[in-house]
């Protein structure tokens, strides 16, 4: 797989999506693209041109988190909060511990929202992602990180 690094102009506009959602301002990270639309964040001490050194001689198919998907609207990934949590200030779903615990069984959650993504929090604490259909929020939360009974 081809990484590609986000030029300086989409990166601007990725930030700029991501302040319409969530208020985002910035993205200190260094964003790949690497295969269907999926954007990873690089916090490494690596250039640029280090990575495509490495690359010239090491098979590198992937670095960094899995960030975000790039469709309409931006989908965070699900470890995407926790990095940028400082900024986040906009759709924002606070919860209780029941319902919580409902949510990471994968239940989805009885709340009325405009349609569009939210991030959803218990005590401050980002613990998911949702994307509202304007009478539930369905859960985003991955199967394999779901609990079971």
């Amino acid at each position: 797989m081809k990484i590609q690094f986000i030029k300086s102009a989409e990166k601007k506009k990725l930030v700029s999506q991501l302040n319409e959602q969530f208020g985002i301002t910035n993205i200190p990270y260094l964003l790949l693209e690497s295969g269907k639309e999926k954007v990873r964040a690089f916090s490494g001490s690596l250039s640029k041109d280090e990575i495509m050194n490495l690359r010239s001689f090491l098979n590198i198919e992937t670095m960094g988190l899995y960030f975000i998907k790039k469709e309409t609207p931006i989908r965070l990934s699900f470890d995407a909060p926790h990095l940028l949590k400082d900024q986040i200030t906009k759709n924002i779903i606070p919860i209780s511990e029941e319902q919580l615990n409902d949510w990471l069984h994968g239940s989805d959650l009885q709340v009325v929202k405009p349609s569009g993504s939210y991030i959803i929090s218990l005590n401050n604490d980002f613990v998911g992602l949702g994307k509202s259909n304007s009478s539930v929020i369905l859960n985003h939360v991955p199967k394999d990180r779901r609990l079971k009974n």
